[in-house]
């Protein structure tokens, strides 16, 4: 079981839930219902982006963000909460990023920033695109192909970005968007979700990880890697911790095998590309958490 001592010191302040607005009917066009909701709900839902709670009034559900730095200087890490996600009640949409490299905790800065506006606009676009697309019509599929999508623009952002380098620099990212009872998890790195679920005796909790930490040497991640004349290797003061590096030896490589930046790799394997995952969420699951790898490695579950 995942044991997050740090988790609860977090919970420094409460953030007060307001009602979202109505849009209005002739508000038409994914795009421009996008804006708008994306407007609303930045002035009228809940968003926390800082250590703290939030405490729904009209749900049962509590959200918290914890943010402690760890011994490597400059803390990359960050995550948001977005409850009343897009101007609705029932979604929740949680990100948490993690940077690397010099402009690591910038980039991962940016990308909270546009994650959540850029997920809403391609959600929208999607829903409004059902009437050409029937088959893509359950929640999952509707998220699964908005996260696809918003994942390929905020790597490509960063790309063509004058004002940040990326190039030897980057960020992973695990978000979770819970609409009613389904849960869709989007993963491209190492940072871990474990949802937290009545043993079948019913005498404790059971820890279940949701997505998958992608580092270089999982098979499939390493055959990309490979098949792209990437490098395999692992530093000589970190023995099996293996990397995803330039073939000539220029860089010291990266520790994931998907994220967001990091151009130097992009053409040797590395992918921006995530794993998107569904849960349909039963009395049993109790709560979820989002974890960079830092503090999984503190806290050892299994």
């Amino acid at each position: 079981m995942v044991l997050l001592p740090a988790f609860l010191d977090g919970l420094a302040r409460t953030v007060s839930t307001k009602k979202g607005k109505k849009l209005s009917e002739d508000e038409d066009g994914g795009r421009e219902i996008a804006k708008s909701m994306i407007k609303d709900s930045k002035k009228n839902s809940t968003l926390l982006g800082t250590s703290g709670f939030v405490s729904s009034e009209s749900s049962k559900r509590f959200t918290s963000i914890c943010s402690n730095r760890g011994e490597k200087g400059i803390n990359q890490d960050r995550a948001i909460v977005w409850e009343g996600f897009g101007c609705q009640e029932d979604i929740t949409f949680c990100g948490m990023f993690d940077g690397h490299g010099p402009w690591g905790h910038v980039i991962a800065k940016r990308v909270k920033k546009s994650f959540p506006s850029s997920l809403l606009c391609q959600w929208q676009q999607t829903l409004a695109s059902l009437s050409s697309s029937p088959e893509c019509s359950s929640p999952f599929d509707l998220w699964k192909q908005a996260c696809l999508k918003t994942f390929s623009i905020i790597d490509l952002d960063l790309k063509i970005s004058p004002s940040i380098d990326s190039y030897c620099s980057g960020c992973t990212a695990l978000t979770a968007v819970l609409q009613g009872d389904h849960l869709v998890i989007a993963n491209a790195g190492d940072s871990r979700a474990v949802i937290a679920t009545t043993s079948d005796d019913g005498n404790g909790l059971v820890p279940v990880q949701l997505s998958v930490d992608f580092k270089p040497n999982i098979p499939e991640e390493a055959e990309r890697i490979k098949q792209s004349d990437g490098r395999l290797f692992c530093l000589d003061d970190e023995p099996g911790v293996y990397r995803v590096g330039m073939p000539n030896g220029g860089s010291l490589g990266l520790a994931v095998s998907r994220a967001f930046g990091d151009y130097c790799l992009k053409d040797f394997g590395l992918v921006s590309e995530p794993e998107v995952t569904y849960r349909k969420i039963t009395d049993k699951d109790q709560f979820l958490i989002l974890a960079t790898d830092g503090e999984e490695k503190k806290h050892r579950h299994g």
